[in-house]
């Protein structure tokens, strides 16, 4: 399935996991990384539906798979890096325009008699998700600021974010960019997210959550967990072993906070609050929450 947007004549393929009850669910989007396409980390589209959430992948031209796909083995690296470094401020800007273009197309399937999603979609409860490049996506359309004040990315529909691989902005303070996210945030990182392609650190990962104002704000730092930890494979230039609980936190972990802010589920709220992420968590593994 794609959204055509007319107005910027552009594709934007999009995968979408349902849940069993039709009656309307929340909606949860989610953006993937550099090089990634909307098959990228079904694990969690699958675990969401499965939890009553509508689960919308998108898939972005220009930083998706097809950067790679065709290109001989030596020359994939080299695509990818244009595809963030000349090519990135572009586009980051045609994420972002793909996330309201996806959501407009989502209300207009939502009322057309016969559709597949006609009357499947619960358009006041919207949360938004992404890893890496779609962290950074996932982050300006839910409240980042921007050095310039001429760039406005936040779309208000979106009510609640779960942001994978987090960054802050190479200019400017952090405080200044997370300081009004004024909706509720959850951050996952872990010891090793460390990116290839790209010049996001540790600190700048570690950085964004206190920046963010308190209220519904947290934070999962996986002990040794690596860049793929939130897809399906280890990805190049990764060597660790992979920890099979990590996929656990993430799901179960995301989906308390989806259930806490989009559904408004006071026994999820108390979980996430209280003692209950300790109960799947290792022991090096990091929570906090403000």
């Amino acid at each position: 399935m794609s959204v055509e947007d007319g107005r910027r004549d552009r594709e934007i393929p999009v995968r979408i996991y349902l849940p069993g009850e039709k009656s309307p669910a929340p909606v949860v989007l989610f953006s993937h990384g550099l090089g990634g396409s909307r098959e990228g980390s079904a694990f969690l589209g699958r675990h969401w539906a499965g939890r009553g959430y509508v689960a919308v992948f998108l898939q972005h031209p220009g930083s998706d798979s097809s950067v790679w796909k065709d290109k001989p083995m030596t020359k994939r690296m080299d695509a990818m890096r244009e595809a963030a470094g000349a090519d990135g401020a572009r586009n980051f800007l045609l994420r972002v325009g793909d996330v309201s273009a996806v959501l407009d197309q989502l209300g207009k399937w939502n009322k057309e008699e016969g559709h597949l999603l006609s009357g499947r979609l619960d358009f006041s409860r919207i949360g938004m998700s992404g890893h890496s490049f779609g962290a950074i996506t996932t982050q300006a359309v839910s409240g980042q600021k921007f050095a310039s004040d001429r760039i406005s990315t936040t779309d208000s529909r979106i009510k609640a974010a779960v942001v994978f691989s987090p960054s802050s902005p190479q200019f400017g303070k952090p405080e200044d960019a997370f300081g009004s996210v004024n909706i509720p945030w959850m951050l996952m990182t872990g010891t090793k997210d460390i990116a290839i392609i790209g010049n996001t650190n540790m600190k700048s990962r570690l950085a964004v959550f206190p920046s963010l104002p308190p209220g519904s704000k947290y934070e999962l730092v996986l002990f040794e967990a690596e860049h793929s930890a939130f897809t399906e494979r280890p990805l190049p230039g990764e060597s660790g072993k992979r920890n099979p609980r990590h996929h656990v936190a993430i799901k179960a972990l995301s989906t308390a906070f989806w259930d806490a802010y989009l559904k408004d589920s006071p026994e999820a709220r108390k979980w996430l609050d209280g003692d209950g992420p300790a109960g799947i968590l290792d022991e090096k593994d990091s929570w906090k929450k403000k």
